[in-house]
């Protein structure tokens, strides 16, 4: 990792300005995202958005094509950028379902880069066409997140509360619900890992079910008040809810309440997204954290993208980088939480993310180094 990063902090830059010449860019560059999400879509906007206000300060253009959750639309997107008389420098693409395959290999044919973002390759695939650079020379790599340590982190910190409080059973163990979206998916199976490893390092804690909820609120309140129920009939004090998104850790909050329990005093519960909505339940005191940050990739992949076609490759250290995530506490909350809602990510000045002279590939994409790109609140000291 790079040292501190010293971030301009200015309270918001107009939104049409690019960075220029004083910022070393060798040339404005072209950029098309084909994103897998859906119009409105929180997650993958966000991902769009953040993506656009770097390229606004890096001097390059990015256009967002929309597969609306449809992955024939989404390759139908690729070959029509790939095949363009007028090619952009780079394409970005999401592995989702594995429908990034064939646009990787035509755009291999059409001499186009390209760069994973959040979903790369993965079992046959990967195994076919190996590591980026390698069979695929003009796919550059990928850039995801680490989400088997917030999966971690997450039951850590339930653990932790519930140690705290003595929140034990009569039996004298820890007992906790785990909420996974499915069984299937890389994101999921990643996180579903990160709460085993923090409950198997733990001798006094038991999760007594991980149920899985589709992603999606309704369906995570009903399987929590059928724990509930069960957990009361057989006279077991449940500690911490433990959900591998916010939208299910809003599903549990609500069957938590119903069961007369009060969160946050009773029962901690945490989640993964970084959303408007779990912001507001953790200023409350409901929920305990939501990790994430993750839809951020979108601004660092333009960084990656800035400092490859300046010279200073990235794949120096790795053609793959991968991103930690980082978990928002009330302790934290009022650094991060206004960006969050707004989604005003124009005051980030991307340009002090870059890569140091000598350092190509090393890079501090944290929440403290994101925390300290955010302009000071009114009144405070220069």
């Amino acid at each position: 990792m790079t040292g501190f990063w010293r971030i301009l902090l200015v309270a918001g830059t107009a939104c049409g300005l690019v960075a220029s010449a004083g910022h070393g860019f060798a040339k404005p560059l072209d950029v098309v995202f084909v994103s897998p999400g859906k119009t409105g879509e929180v997650f993958w906007d966000m991902v769009a958005q953040s993506m656009q206000a770097a390229g606004r300060k890096l001097d390059m253009r990015v256009e967002v094509l929309t597969s609306e959750r449809n992955y024939r639309t989404m390759q139908e997107l690729g070959f029509g950028v790939v095949a363009r008389a007028d090619k952009p420098d780079f394409l970005i693409l999401s592995n989702e379902e594995s429908a990034a395959v064939p646009i990787l290999e035509a755009a291999e044919a059409a001499g186009v880069k390209t760069l994973l973002l959040s979903n790369t390759l993965i079992g046959e695939d990967a195994k076919r066409l190996g590591p980026p650079r390698q069979k695929l020379k003009t796919w550059l790599g990928d850039i995801t997140t680490d989400l088997q340590t917030a999966g971690a982190r997450m039951a850590s910190a339930l653990i932790t509360a519930a140690r705290a409080e003595k929140w034990q059973s009569p039996d004298g163990k820890i007992h906790l619900l785990g909420i996974g979206g499915d069984e299937i998916t890389p994101a999921s199976i990643a996180r579903n890992a990160g709460l085993k490893l923090a409950v198997d390092a733990a001798p006094d804690v038991v999760v007594d079910r991980l149920l899985f909820a589709n992603w999606t609120q309704s369906e995570a309140e009903q399987v929590t008040a059928n724990y509930l129920g069960w957990a009361s009939r057989k006279q077991i004090r449940p500690a911490g809810i433990w959900a591998g998104n916010d939208p299910m850790a809003l599903g549990a909050l609500r069957a938590v309440v119903a069961a007369g329990l009060v969160p946050g005093r009773d029962i901690q519960l945490v989640g993964l997204n970084w959303s408007e909505e779990a912001l507001r339940e953790i200023r409350a005191g409901r929920l305990l954290l939501t990790d994430g940050g993750h839809f951020l990739l979108g601004g660092w992949s333009i960084v990656l993208l800035r400092d490859y076609a300046d010279g200073c490759d990235f794949a120096a250290v790795s053609p793959r980088v991968e991103v930690k995530t980082s978990a928002i506490t009330r302790q934290n909350l009022g650094s991060v939480g206004d960006l969050v809602k707004t989604r005003a990510f124009d005051r980030i000045d991307f340009t002090k993310f870059r890569a140091k002279p000598g350092r190509c590939g090393h890079y501090d994409f944290s929440l403290d180094a994101l925390i300290s790109a955010l302009p000071l609140p009114e009144g405070a000291a220069d």
